[in-house]
């Protein structure tokens, strides 16, 4: 079987039953309990985690090992037992993207990821200090420094 709804971004869209991704505590700061993760731009990295009941409601998402190699997820005891998992790392993680313009002000929220496991999504709050609320998710590569030559006149 499979579930088919409106998407303001990407007209109908269709997923298989068990990709519907149920957040029985919600996102924080938005409606809707159920989800899919739709990958627009395979290859990319980067995917849509698209209410299923709301056809405005799409968050750019991304796994945060990808782009941010020194990630580490640390969560309480308490959000742990919430999510029914008895180690973090067998759920996939995600982290929200917010986009700009400039891709250099595009960031990601490495404080409150998403784990996502066996059909059940969780946000989480990662206490580990180093989880930024807007981790730039690019950079410009450091321009290696030119020693400028002097030249000496003859006179």
């Amino acid at each position: 079987m499979s579930v088919t709804f409106e998407s303001i971004r990407f007209g109908p869209v269709e997923v298989a039953d068990e990709d519907v991704i149920e957040f029985p505590a919600g996102l924080i700061g938005l409606g809707g309990s159920h989800y899919a993760l739709i990958d627009r731009n395979p290859g990319t990295g980067f995917r849509w985690l698209h209410a299923v009941d709301d056809p405005a409601l799409a968050l750019p998402v991304v796994r945060p090992e990808q782009f941010f190699s020194t990630f580490s997820l640390q969560i309480a005891a308490d959000d742990l037992a919430l999510t029914g998992l008895a180690d973090a790392a067998t759920a996939l993680i995600y982290v929200t993207v917010r986009t700009a313009p400039n891709p250099l002000e595009i960031t990601a929220n490495l404080r409150a990821p998403l784990l996502i496991h066996d059909g059940r999504g969780y946000q989480v709050i990662n206490t580990d200090e180093g989880a930024s609320l807007q981790a730039p998710l690019f950079t410009m590569p450091a321009q290696p420094s030119v020693e400028r030559s002097r030249s000496v006149d003859a006179a």
